[in-house]
């Protein structure tokens, strides 16, 4: 086991983590088992979301040069041994991994692309420079090369790229996703500096694996991740087919793509008579009605049948059932060219949809503004999944009784606005020198004219 550095101000900081406010969101009846979601300002140390955090990597030059080489070859992200330190307890011999798929593929190495600031936003329509590693979304895992390393029972956290100055529209909807009884990942500001240079503004969030798993769902199943380049096709039995297209992110000593294989064949080959009427035996069926009605209300471009597939399906195994589950809303509350901003990783000058590498699962063009019922996302992407829930009238009246619900419950009732009032006073008391009290204002107002 590696020494730890405790100073006093990180001591103070895991005790006001350990006494931090713990809001519930409860699960609604059909939500998949859920053990029952957390607010993300819920939990204790690094995820104590009333303070801003510091987190400190150090890691070799050359190795790092190598782990940037090999994802501009060919897309690999290999790992890097890193020294990591939090709120002043410092981790040896831990681990950092590129994190995110259509974030990164504006990953350059010249300092000439476009600037980002301190929100790591790459991804469609923006650029993101490897002369500015404090910028890259990172995975770190304090346990990666020594054994037993963990801060308040966590082993690893996401580092996440934003279009957003505050990244408080991720924060936000983060937030608002427990209170919807969905499940949802915890999150906290923090002050990241990179081997010693300038500190930058960056959230993190937990990372979807088997803790996370273990917290939001009561009983046993697989965790499936859908990749930005894949979507919900139904490619065989095979495992091999699905490679590049769904990740297994628990138990992945036993890999078992066979429930899902058994899952896509439903959804894309039932008749209409038979997916009306067994859909809720392959799907929980309430919990994504509010899926859908949740990421319309956030206003997240970038979901399910985005440009980025980002979702993760969960597979119960007690029940032989699948939950969609949400991930990525950095561009949520019109980030993508809207109300939550347009920094670094938005919609490109002309205003028109960014454009996608061949070959990535998009589907003919359609769709557009009132995607949910039309079932396509921005640029025409659509999801079988989404097309044939809304095509069913019995499905489409669950969505937007879930729509007219979950105003209420977060808009209507000040939930919405109150989690953003706390959340941009912590940035405003904690983070005043990385970030001006008139961009929070300016960006939480962007937010609040969602909340109607």
């Amino acid at each position: 086991m590696p020494a730890h550095t405790l100073s006093r101000r990180s001591f103070g900081a895991a005790l006001l983590g350990a006494v931090g406010l713990a809001v519930a969101g409860g699960c609604s009846p059909g939500s998949s088992g859920a053990a029952g979601s957390t607010a993300a300002t819920a939990g204790s140390g690094l995820f104590d979301a009333t303070q801003v955090h510091d987190i400190e990597l150090t890691f070799d030059q050359d190795a790092y040069d190598k782990v940037i080489d090999a994802y501009l070859a060919d897309q690999s992200k290999e790992w890097l041994e890193a020294t990591v330190t939090i709120d002043g307890t410092t981790f040896e011999k831990a681990g950092l991994r590129l994190k995110g798929n259509s974030t990164l593929r504006g990953l350059t190495r010249s300092g000439a692309s476009a600037s980002t600031g301190n929100r790591g936003g790459g991804g469609p329509g923006g650029s993101i420079s490897a002369d500015d590693p404090q910028d890259l979304p990172w995975l770190v895992r304090l346990d990666k090369y020594t054994d037993g390393q963990e801060l308040g029972g966590y082993t690893e956290f996401v580092v996440r790229s934003n279009n957003t100055d505050s990244a408080l529209n991720e924060a936000v909807a983060l937030e608002l996703l427990a209170v919807a009884g969905l499940a949802t990942q915890k999150s906290a500001s923090t002050r990241l500096s990179v081997n010693g240079g300038s500190e930058v503004l960056r959230l993190v969030i937990e990372n979807p694996a088997d803790k996370w798993d273990a917290d939001n769902f009561a009983s046993a199943g697989i965790l499936y991740k859908a990749e930005s380049g894949g979507d919900y096709s139904y490619r065989g039995d095979d495992a091999d087919s699905y490679q590049d297209v769904f990740d297994q992110e628990t138990d992945t000593d036993h890999p078992n793509v066979a429930p899902l294989a058994a899952f896509l064949k439903f959804i894309n080959e039932s008749d209409d008579a038979t997916f009306a009427a067994e859909l809720s035996r392959h799907l929980d069926v309430a919990a994504f009605a509010r899926y859908l009605a949740f990421q319309e209300l956030v206003k997240n471009t970038d979901d399910i049948d985005g440009p980025g597939n980002n979702s993760y399906l969960r597979y119960t195994t007690g029940k032989d059932q699948f939950t969609v589950v949400a991930w990525d809303h950095n561009l949520a509350f019109g980030g993508m060219g809207g109300g939550g901003g347009n920094r670094g990783g938005g919609a490109p000058a002309d205003g028109q949809t960014p454009s996608r590498p061949p070959g990535d699962g998009q589907a003919p063009a359609g769709g557009g503004q009132e995607r949910r019922g039309a079932g396509g996302g921005p640029g025409g992407r659509s999801n079988i999944l989404v097309t044939r829930f809304n095509a069913d009238k019995t499905f489409k009246a669950s969505y937007d009784k879930a729509l007219t619900d979950l105003k209420a419950t977060l808009y209507t009732s000040g939930k919405a606005a109150s989690i953003l009032q706390t959340r941009a006073a912590v940035l405003t008391a904690g983070a005043g020198d990385l970030i001006s009290a008139e961009t929070v204002s300016t960006e939480s107002d962007a937010i609040k004219g969602h909340f109607v």
